[in-house]
Formats: structure tokens, sequence, C-alpha cells
């Protein structure tokens, strides 16, 4: 039987916006459609690990408003079990979501409200949950001493730790040692490393930089390029699934690392994880917003059986 993963992470009101191009400042210009749904990177892994098929409970903090409704109502048609810190002095967050019609690439700016004072604590109240999963996940979106503190809880527990380094930003090495696997994008790879990302050989180079810096492992994941999986013995890059024209890339990372996680709580092969976690990132691509965008196991698993 499987095993449970445990995320951490913030939940916000995505508000997606597509348009030909971006407003310049003090500009107002049409756009071609508004949509409002569940997001934030924390929460939609936790959707998008629930959707494969895992067992998925989710720590975050919300505030008593619309927004925090609409997080649990996405929480349940996925199947993800929230433990929820409930913050009555802050508002549930929100994301501004800018998406180009043409190509559906994405500019996004976030407001985490109640979710940005995730603290020690809260993390603290849940040890013994993260302690008893087989996967621990989080990212950078909530603060980094909560999300330090549940990795050195996981680590000291036997748990399999993910850190999605999303967004960039500067991590010491004492947690990056806390890390079995690292999932940064070409651009976070770069950011974190000051290592350019433009192909396999220099995704790479940017892997050995966090394995350098006491990472177990690190996955560097390329978009339309698959993601290429690294450790101290082997190097393998893992091609792009082809499901469909592309809609939307808006969460195409979480539908990844949620994927890729509830392969790991599996048992499955690091390599057969990044799989089935590309295969998940494929089919989310095909659809327009985030949580909703994220495939069922039946999905997947049809994707793969035709790769």
């Amino acid at each position: 039987m499987a095993g449970t993963i445990v995320i951490l992470g913030v939940f916000v009101a995505d508000m997606a916006y597509r348009a030909q191009r971006q407003p310049r400042t003090g500009e107002t210009i049409l756009g071609t459609s508004f949509a409002l749904g569940p997001g934030g990177k924390g929460s939609n892994q936790a959707v998008a690990a629930a959707r494969a098929g895992g067992r998925v409970h989710f720590i975050t903090r919300l505030g008593v408003d619309p927004f925090a409704d609409m997080a649990r109502d996405a929480w349940a048609w996925a199947g993800v079990m929230p433990q929820v810190t409930v913050d009555r002095d802050s508002y549930t967050g929100a994301a501004y979501i800018f998406v180009e019609e043409a190509t559906g690439n994405n500019a996004i700016m976030i407001a985490p409200g109640a979710a940005g004072r995730i603290s020690v604590a809260d993390v603290e109240a849940q040890a013994e949950r993260i302690a008893g999963a087989s996967v621990f996940v989080t990212q950078l979106e909530q603060p980094m001493a909560a999300a330090h503190h549940a990795l050195t809880i996981a680590r000291r527990s036997g748990v399999r730790t993910i850190l999605n380094p999303a967004p960039a930003a500067a991590i010491s090495d004492e947690m990056l040692a806390l890390c079995d696997i690292v999932t940064p994008n070409e651009t976070e790879a770069e950011s974190i490393t000051g290592n350019a990302v433009t192909d396999i050989k220099t995704a790479k180079q940017a892997a050995a930089a966090f394995l350098a810096r006491g990472a177990g492992a690190v996955i560097v994941t390329l978009g339309e390029n698959g993601a290429l999986y690294h450790d101290h013995t082997r190097t393998v890059h893992v091609a792009a699934f082809n499901a469909g024209a592309v809609v939307e890339t808006t969460g195409a990372g979480d539908a990844f690392n949620g994927g890729l996680a509830t392969a790991l709580a599996e048992g499955k092969d690091p390599i057969a994880a990044v799989r089935f976690g590309c295969a998940t990132a494929a089919i989310s691509v095909t659809r327009p917003g985030t949580a909703p965008s994220m495939p069922s196991r039946t999905e997947i698993e049809a994707l793969l059986a035709c790769g």
C-alpha cells in the first residue's frame, strides 16, 4: 500500500487574465478572458498528487472569507485532506496571473495573505503527521523558517523530502542538506546556482551545483524538453510527453511535483517517478487553469501506456 504524502504550502485564489500582451505602466488594455479558481503552488501540488492517486495531507493557513471556501471545495473535489490553521487576522491569499493568448506563457504576482504567516508553530503542530509520511514536499512561497523546520522534522524521521525551490530564493546549505530531491525549473536553477540552463549539459551543471551544496538528488524540469534527473551515481534525461496542444503552462511544475510525489510514495524508482511526473504535467498544460487542470490517475496511466 502506498504511503501518505504531506505537503506544506500556500493556497491562493488564482485570478487569470488572458490577453495578447501585458499592459504597460499607466496603460489599460482589453483582455480576451478571465477565470477565477484555486491555486498556490503547495495547494496545486496537493491537488495534483491526490488526483494522481496519492493519499495527501496539505498543511496551510487560510483566512475566513470566500476564497477560503474555494480552497476547501477544491480539496474536497480532489480528495486532499486539509490541515488548516485558521487566521482571522488576515485574508486568504490571491494571485494575479497574466496568460499570453498566443503562446500560453504566463507571468504571476502573489499576495499570500494568511499563508504568508505560516509559522514554525503551525508546522510543529503537525510534526507527528509529517514524521509519519512516506514523502514530504514543500516550496518557498511560505516563510522559509516554516519550510526549514518541516524539512528538519521529516529528515530526522526518515521521510523522503522534496523541495520545489519556487519562487527562487537564497537557500542555505543546511536546508539543502535536508532535501533528498530538489526540483527547480531552468529559471530557478539558474537563479539559485548561478549556472545558466539552456540545454541538457548546462542543466546537469546546475544540478551538480545543488549536489555540491548537500542535496541528495536534483530534477531540473525543462518544460517541453522534459526533465533531467541527476544524483551522485546517474544522470538521466526523461523526454516530455505529447498529450495535445498546449493551452496554458501555468501549474505545469506543480503537476510534475504532485505526480512525482505520488509515484515515489508508491515505491517507484526515481526515474519512473520522473516519467510519471512528466506525464502528469503534459496533460495539465492542455487545459486552462491550475488546480482544475490536474489529470486523473486513469488519464496519466493512459498517456504513460502510449509513451
